[in-house]
């Protein structure tokens, strides 16, 4: 079995347990979880981070050698879920409150940035109520900085598919550029753009293509296998 099958099996296992569940309230974002039951109720927020980095293997390798080449230090057997560790409480701390949701999956860390803080529909221009969400991930990037950062940006259903795509790049790309200017380099980012394909909650309600409308960071560690 492949990383990305073994990725997806986990996904629908969780998706099983979300499905299942009822309303609960998020320790980190203070914010009630709606029952997974309800019509128009979120599918699951943190599928999309358990499916895992969508920007393929080798995309991430390149970034991580290219890296280690300008000199950024790598990590190595337990430094790196140590790194991760502190990184993942430090994301914490600085997003609590904010509606951004922290997942780990083994050393990789993903923030779910929903669009309610991100983007308004048809739009790529970041939210006032998303700059400072970036600002605390800029400051917390340019404190563990042996990551390589993948920026993936998602639609709702409104629109075409080949317009969605093309929002959903152009999202991904004003999340890194603003990042960039919170002082990430470009070295370190990966942007990639998934459109209205993997929708996380029900489309047919303004909740959820709310949810949908959403930006997901992943941060993966600089190592050198």
């Amino acid at each position: 079995m492949n990383k990305r099958s073994g990725k997806m099996i986990l996904a629908m296992t969780v998706m099983t347990v979300f499905v299942s569940g009822c309303t609960t309230l998020d320790p980190y974002t203070r914010e009630e979880q709606m029952s997974q039951a309800t019509k128009g109720a979120l599918i699951g927020a943190g599928i999309g981070a358990v499916v895992g980095l969508i920007s393929g293997d080798d995309a991430v390798e390149r970034r991580q050698h290219a890296l280690i080449g300008a000199g950024v230090g790598a990590l190595a057997g337990g430094a790196v879920g140590n790194y991760q560790d502190k990184q993942e409480a430090e994301l914490r701390a600085e997003l609590e409150g904010t509606g951004v949701s922290v997942y780990r999956d083994g050393d990789n860390i993903t923030l779910n940035m929903p669009g309610n803080i991100t983007f308004a529909t048809n739009s790529s221009d970041l939210s006032p109520a998303f700059f400072d969400v970036l600002n605390s991930v800029g400051k917390v990037l340019g404190e563990f900085d042996k990551t390589v950062v993948e920026v993936a940006g998602y639609t709702d259903s409104t629109g075409t598919d080949a317009y969605n795509q093309s929002l959903s790049e152009r999202r991904a790309g004003s999340v890194a550029a603003y990042l960039q200017g919170r002082g990430v380099i470009s070295q370190r980012l990966i942007t990639v753009g998934m459109g209205e394909s993997r929708p996380i909650a029900d489309n047919s309600s303004e909740a959820g293509r709310q949810a949908n409308r959403r930006v997901e960071i992943t941060m993966v560690p600089v190592t050198q296998g």
